[in-house]
């Protein structure tokens, strides 16, 4: 009986690390991307981003959201869908999410709400003309509104190739 009760623990011990052991296996990894695309080259931070635009001459997209926000997560899902938008990020943007606010106030010109989507040219303007279609939040972009954000990346690229 001693030996039956000292087994079952030891089972149960053995069973409970297993499970412990599967769980954490589960768990993907956290990358830069935090889901938004994972074969675009992701920053880390606001002052890297700064660095890379005006070493590459390309413009610095800095994507404000919370990983819990639904409205945020909905965008994250179409941009990640987005052909076009994947190639552009890769090819012609530096790249960079932030789940915080940074103390750059020129990137909340009209208040601190997530998703929020800036665009920083390379001579470090934050570009506050380059808008979505809502006059409330004017850096806001909703799933339906991804031909916006493609129109004003490229308007990002346009003003880039004038000031040359």
């Amino acid at each position: 009986m001693h030996s039956a009760l000292s087994l079952s623990f030891i089972l149960l011990a053995i069973s409970s690390n297993f499970a412990v052991a599967i769980r954490k296996e589960k768990q993907i990894p956290q990358t830069l991307s935090r889901g938004w695309g994972d074969d675009i080259t992701w920053v880390q931070t606001y002052e890297e981003g700064l660095y890379q635009a005006k070493q590459s001459n390309k413009p610095l997209m800095v994507i404000h959201h919370l990983e819990d926000c639904q409205y945020c997560q909905a965008l994250k899902k179409v941009f990640a869908e987005s052909q076009e938008i994947q190639e552009m990020c890769q090819n012609d943007f530096i790249m960079l999410n932030l789940m915080h606010e940074t103390t750059d106030k020129n990137l909340s010109p009209d208040g601190q709400y997530v998703p929020r989507i800036m665009f920083v040219d390379p001579s470090l303007t934050v570009r506050a003309d380059i808008i979505g279609r809502y006059t409330n939040r004017l850096y806001t972009y909703e799933p339906q509104d991804l031909s916006v954000l493609i129109e004003n990346m490229k308007k990002a690229l346009r003003l880039i190739q004038t000031e040359l």
